[in-house]
């Protein structure tokens, strides 16, 4: 068993410089025009339209670009602000609020072995999001194994024994065809014997013939998991592409509907010049954005920090 895990201020600072590097398209998109808003000498009814129509174009979706815009009126009255530059500080603000859930420590709890299961459609970088979050915890001092479960493709095994190399961490894989639960099965077998792993991540198909078969599979991985460990999967993530915008919602429900997804991982937050996808998925799902992509480096990956991309997307 391992001790509880925590990040290093250095390791804090670096996941942060990744993702306000990662959002030079975003800053230059509808967030840069968001802070030329800010930059004139007074707030008047012309910004509270502009600064709304730009919050949807930016993918915050409708509703909560208009709540965000209420709640920004009514600050800068009760608070009586009258500088520009603190109502641009309270628009930050506000934004924050919108991403504020509690600390992500699940996978930092000690326990004999961490599971987590990673879910997402086919194209959206999972297989990489994979490598990345093994390698993210293995510089942290985490034995990490890889399953793969995504026994539909046999190029996903292939792709997945690739990265495990690429990384160094071993994989555990059977042949195209295989059960995805007897993968699964083997591979907390040998990650609480032979492996002697602290945290096991699961690849998942990402396409069936139907979605119905596609997530009755994917239950079936999950019940493995709880009953070959306790509280198992503890974290379920969604691999989800920036890119795609608001398709990323429809595709995170039906995701969430049938395997209690946990969080998020958005992959390619480098290659969007919106980026209000992140605000419409926690407000719209109710679910958090844990990790984000932000670049193709198996390094460039971070843990999620409200406020490091609200500065990011407005500084």
């Amino acid at each position: 068993m391992f001790g509880l895990f925590r990040k290093s201020p250095e390791q804090q600072a670096q996941d942060e410089a990744k993702i306000q590097a990662s959002l030079s398209k975003t800053r230059q998109g509808f967030f840069g025009r968001i802070s030329t808003l800010f930059q004139a000498n007074e707030i008047t009814d012309d910004t509270w339209t502009e600064l709304e129509e730009l919050l949807i174009q930016a993918d915050l979706g409708v509703n909560t670009a208009l709540e965000v815009v209420e709640k920004l009126q009514a600050r800068v009255k009760k608070e009586n602000l009258k500088r520009v530059e603190d109502v641009r500080a309270a628009l930050k603000a506000e934004l924050v609020s919108l991403l504020a859930y509690p600390p992500f420590t699940s996978l930092e709890e000690p326990r004999m072995l961490t599971v987590v299961l990673i879910v997402g459609v086919n194209g959206s970088g999972k297989t990489t999001s994979i490598a990345k979050l093994a390698k993210y915890y293995k510089n942290r001092g985490r034995k990490v194994v890889l399953a793969a479960a995504d026994t539909f493709r046999a190029a996903a095994i292939d792709q997945i024994k690739i990265w495990g190399e690429r990384v160094g961490v071993e994989v555990v894989a059977q042949a195209p065809g295989a059960d995805p639960g007897a993968v699964v099965f083997d591979a907390i077998r040998a990650s609480q014997e032979s492996r002697k792993a602290e945290m096991l991540i699961v690849d998942t198909a990402g396409r069936l013939h139907t979605k119905y078969n596609l997530m009755k599979e994917l239950e079936k991985v999950r019940a493995v998991c709880a009953r070959q460990v306790h509280n198992a999967p503890h974290e379920t993530l969604l691999v989800l592409d920036a890119t795609t915008g608001q398709n990323a919602i429809s595709q995170a429900k039906h995701f969430k509907d049938s395997v209690q997804v946990s969080g998020i991982i958005l992959t390619k937050l480098d290659g969007t010049a919106k980026g209000g996808i992140v605000f419409a998925i926690e407000q719209e799902l109710g679910v958090p954005v844990r990790f984000v992509g932000t670049g193709e480096k198996p390094d460039d990956f971070a843990e999620f920090d409200p406020v490091a991309f609200v500065n990011g997307i407005l500084d």
